[in-house]
């Protein structure tokens, strides 16, 4: 359990950053200070190997090159806890893993409810399915001990499914045209990782060394980068042993040693170069668009019946139990918290919609409406939670 309670520390002072960050670049791009930000986010960063060249903004550094260490984390995470922790057995997933569904499937129907006759909007389907596990976790620590630890670990656990399913959802419908020979060179990267695996290499620095040139090679094929280091993550060992036979770990080595980079750099500084919407020119007519209200309404009232419907399915049809020492109506805080989309949500938004002005920046809006409105009405929720 100490891991467990780690983890969720480093979420939730990691979900009063993304606040911070979030609020501050409210501020710079609302403000006279809006042509410094603007020039922030388009600095241009050049690498240059040769003939190969790689040639972004800050912006896109962050979102196709931090965020793979984002999900490099995500996937070891993923990859512990199906082979040794809350999702290594078919009795600890059940819960969090029909919930998940729940969560993920109604959002979208709301969203296409209002999307679908749109060829160019309803790309955006999947911005409301997801949970921002260090803002949720990050409202759950503001309740102290009127939360029980079993309700946190179901939202750990359906946070990382749902996770799992976004990583799915971009590999599946966020592909661009393929480069056969980018494609190429991954799978051959990819070989090579899980040849080190199934030889017993331990050194880290050769898993990152391949896991670079993937990188590239996925960067370059048209698939998303960041699934990279999901692919890098599943190839580490969970279980090694060192040349003296002494027991040892590089996956949860790695893990603990990215966490707090992730928590308190790589996911603030995103959130500050993705959450910066410039609120001046948006009217409450623009914000009753389609767009923003498919979103809006998907975050706040999909995931809350969602994740609260089917979990009260499965226990009511005996698949699963209430997480221990919780009730009816803290399950419930919980499954509006869920509704907190922010990171993930504002990543697929970048993915959906490449010109990210094509609604005005309402949807970026209607994010972080949909998230405040699922924080605070969950928090409220929790608060009084003892309550049966």
């Amino acid at each position: 359990m100490k891991i467990i309670e780690e983890f969720i520390k480093k979420e939730s002072a990691g979900g009063i950053l993304l606040m911070l960050a979030t609020i501050l670049a409210l501020i710079f791009n609302n403000t006279f200070l809006a042509p410094l930000y603007q020039a922030f986010l388009h600095i241009p960063v050049e690498i240059r190997i040769g003939s190969l060249s790689l040639d972004k903004s800050l912006y896109h550094w962050v979102n196709d090159g931090l965020m793979t260490i984002f999900f490099l984390l995500i996937g070891l995470e993923i990859k512990r806890e199906l082979l040794e922790g809350h999702l290594s057995s078919i009795s600890q997933i059940a819960l969090p893993g029909i919930a998940a569904v729940g969560g993920m499937l109604v959002p979208a129907v709301i969203y296409l409810a209002f999307n679908a006759n749109d060829p160019i909007a309803v790309n955006g389907w999947a911005i409301p399915t997801a949970t921002d596990i260090a803002f949720a976790l990050g409202i759950l620590s503001l309740l102290g001990k009127r939360i029980p630890l079993s309700l946190k670990i179901f939202l750990m656990a359906l946070a990382i499914i749902d996770d799992l399913g976004a990583i799915v959802i971009i590999a599946i419908f966020y592909t661009a045209e393929l480069s056969m020979l980018s494609i190429a060179m991954a799978l051959i990267s990819l070989a090579a990782l899980i040849a080190l695996n199934f030889f017993g290499v331990i050194r880290k620095a050769a898993y990152f060394m391949i896991g670079v040139i993937l990188w590239v090679s996925v960067l370059k094929s048209g698939v998303h980068a960041t699934l990279a280091g999901v692919a890098l993550a599943f190839t580490i060992p969970l279980n090694a042993k060192d040349e003296n036979e002494r027991p040892l770990s590089p996956l949860k080595e790695i893990e603990h040693n990215l966490h707090a980079w992730v928590a308190f750099f790589i996911l603030p500084l995103f959130a500050f170069v993705n959450a910066g919407v410039n609120i001046t020119g948006i009217s409450f007519g623009r914000m009753s668009g389609y767009v923003p209200l498919g979103i809006i309404l998907g975050l706040f009232i999909g995931k809350q019946v969602g994740v609260f419907g089917f979990s009260w399915m499965a226990i009511k049809l005996k698949l699963a139990k209430l997480p221990e020492g919780s009730n009816w109506k803290q399950l419930y805080g919980v499954s509006i918290l869920t509704g907190i989309g922010f990171t993930m949500s504002l990543f697929i938004l970048s993915l959906a919609f490449e010109d990210d002005s094509i609604f005005q920046y309402t949807d970026k809006l209607a994010i972080l409406a949909g998230s405040f409105m699922s924080g605070i009405a969950g928090y409220l929720i929790l608060k009084t939670g003892k309550d049966t």
